[in-house]
């Protein structure tokens, strides 16, 4: 029989509701989503209150950036993270990361000491890792056979929860006052709540769980998967850094006017949470290779359109760009798990700390070749290398939805 079917999963967990089921369950990942959204919608407190903690503590600019490493940093346990939750309970995780960062964020206006808003971000940094590295995985087993649309769900939370925190940090600080900033976590401390709730009959270790492979069996096994899916990551990641990191300041350096520039991210975003929304649910039904593609090539192809497009005019590429760029991450993290059902959370680690790497060194090489040459050039290399990863996809093993064509 096979592992995860219907019955088996019925008679796994008896008197408590399957986790795998023959429909999508809306409300179920509707809720983790929205956990995701609150959770990003803390973490994104720090970019606006950075230039209030450099005059407080007195920082110069590397001790500044520091705070930012502390944060991301524990991003590289959650292959680890996700090699425990293969075998625990994932629920615990998704029901905790919202109150834990949303005091940890909250608290951080208030930290009397650099070292003491260091130990809030390493804290707040390791929630994340631990919702990042297990919240996919809880979702997708939710999903049943619509993976990709789950996934999408998924992205979109987080997106709008990146959107809204800094507007949200910006208005308590402009009302309140910074004193005053600790209130905020109520928001996380009742969504978490909240989550009990929705989640409360699932059970607490998934039938998967009991035939996850020991790590060493289980790296062997997602190597075909994971090295040319790492490779397509780390060729698209230029191009990401590029518009996500440094869109602004390359329109500015351009000639566009402050407005322009001011809006580009706000235009990005929003095309990008249309792009993540749909890219999943359209790779369920025509299969995730022709998603990638498109995704690929679009990207380079609107790259070059902002290149030779000026004031008003780029636009249309930019919205082009943002459905295009993010249109690729549901469809990639529906992958990961359907590839590995016994391990996803595992899979699912892996893929995000490669994810992290690949932009953090992205970040550094978008940068320097700015600073050598100019952002134009790291834009129109960007366009080329994202392309270099369209014969990876050729590579993949052929697996249930993943290569469908």
């Amino acid at each position: 029989m096979n592992p995860t079917s219907p019955t088996e999963l019925s008679t796994a967990a008896p008197g408590a509701a399957t986790i795998e089921e023959a429909t999508f369950r809306t409300g179920k990942v509707s809720a983790v989503a929205t956990a995701h959204g609150v959770h990003d919608t803390y973490q994104a407190f720090l970019p606006p209150l950075l230039p209030l903690l450099i005059e407080k503590f007195s920082l110069i600019k590397t001790e500044a950036g520091l705070l930012s490493v502390f944060m991301t940093a524990p991003s590289l346990l959650q292959p680890f993270i996700g090699y425990l939750a293969d075998r625990r309970s994932l629920r615990i995780f998704v029901i905790l990361t919202p109150t834990i960062t949303a005091l940890a964020m909250s608290l951080l206006g208030i930290a009397p000491y650099y070292w003491l808003a260091a130990m809030l971000l390493i804290i707040a940094g390791l929630s994340s890792a631990s919702l990042h590295a297990t919240g996919p995985v809880l979702a997708g087993r939710l999903s049943a056979n619509r993976l990709g649309m789950g996934m999408s769900f998924w992205m979109v939370g987080g997106e709008l929860g990146r959107t809204l925190g800094p507007i949200i940090i910006v208005s308590a600080v402009s009302t309140l006052g910074m004193q005053r900033t600790p209130w905020l976590a109520v928001g996380g401390v009742l969504v978490s709540l909240w989550m009990a709730v929705q989640l409360r009959q699932l059970p607490a270790r998934h039938p998967e769980s009991h035939n996850a492979l020991p790590w060493k069996k289980a790296l062997i096994t997602m190597r075909p998967v994971l090295i040319p899916l790492s490779i397509i990551l780390i060729t698209r990641a230029l191009a990401f850094v590029s518009v996500s990191t440094y869109l602004p300041t390359f329109l500015t350096e351009e000639g566009a006017n402050l407005m322009l520039a001011g809006a580009s991210l706000s235009v990005l975003e929003a095309a990008g949470v249309i792009g993540a929304l749909l890219s999943g649910s359209l790779s369920d039904r025509i299969g995730r290779r022709p998603v990638m593609i498109f995704s690929l090539v679009s990207t380079s192809l609107f790259i070059f359109l902002l290149l030779n497009l000026h004031g008003w005019l780029q636009f249309p590429a930019l919205l082009g760009l943002g459905f295009g760029l993010l249109s690729m991450t549901p469809v990639v993290m529906a992958i990961v798990q359907e590839s590995f059902p016994e391990n996803r959370a595992l899979a699912n680690g892996i893929y995000m700390a490669v994810s992290f790497v690949s932009s953090s060194f992205a970040t550094l090489t978008v940068g320097a070749i700015g600073d050598m040459f100019s952002l134009r050039t790291a834009y129109w290399l960007s366009g080329v290398l994202v392309l270099a990863g369209l014969p990876f996809l050729f590579r993949l093993p052929a697996s249930q939805k993943t290569l469908k064509s």
